[in-house]
């Protein structure tokens, strides 16, 4: 990610269900494990930018302290106990044209299944699905509603028969009807 690339996230900016801001802080995973399990749950997954007031959007910037906080493998170390199956993202450090520091923590789509939550901690409950929803306003919450549930059990179900293809297990499915003969050639 490029000083372009966090200008543009942060150029007129508000929160959806694939971005979410965090005031500048040290790394905490009590801070952001429930937004990760959430965002792993939307469709194309999302973005957590750390160092924007999460209810102004006003830019802070990171100090160099809470910037060195930001280590992957401990960030990574942190999330894994409360993701079932795991959760990936990665994190970037970027500065803004006028030289604030941000992390861009980016969220990947689950690969298979929906990411349950496995264990209770600060800000999440084990067994629970957290989900960034369309139809309300964004946050990461519990998954709260059938249209939510849909989309997660369709991209699950979407992935599922793209992995039996990869893997050669596709059914033989009966011959449908030659249109272009039918139509003699029209």
């Amino acid at each position: 990610m490029q000083s372009e690339d966090i200008e543009a996230l942060l150029n007129g900016a508000e929160e959806t269900d694939t971005l979410e801001f965090k005031a500048a802080v040290a790394w905490d995973r009590n801070l952001f494990v429930k937004d990760i399990l959430a965002m792993a749950n939307v469709i194309d997954g999302g973005r957590i930018v750390v160092g924007v007031e999460d209810q102004t959007f006003q830019r802070q910037g990171l100090t160099p302290g809470q910037l060195a906080s930001y280590r992957i493998d401990e960030m990574r170390d942190g999330i894994a106990p409360f993701a079932d199956p795991r959760a990936i993202f990665r994190m970037d450090a970027v500065a803004d044209l006028q030289g604030r520091w941000y992390v861009v923590i980016e969220v990947s789509s689950f690969e298979d299944v929906p990411v349950i939550c496995r264990r209770d901690g600060a800000d999440v409950r084990a067994g629970t699905i957290y989900f960034r929803g369309r139809t309300r306003r964004p946050e990461s919450a519990p998954v709260s509603n059938s249209a939510d549930m849909r989309d997660m059990v369709e991209r699950a179900a979407a992935l599922s028969a793209r992995r039996l293809r990869r893997i050669g297990f596709v059914p033989d499915l009966p011959a449908g009807p030659d249109y272009d003969a039918e139509l003699g050639g029209l």
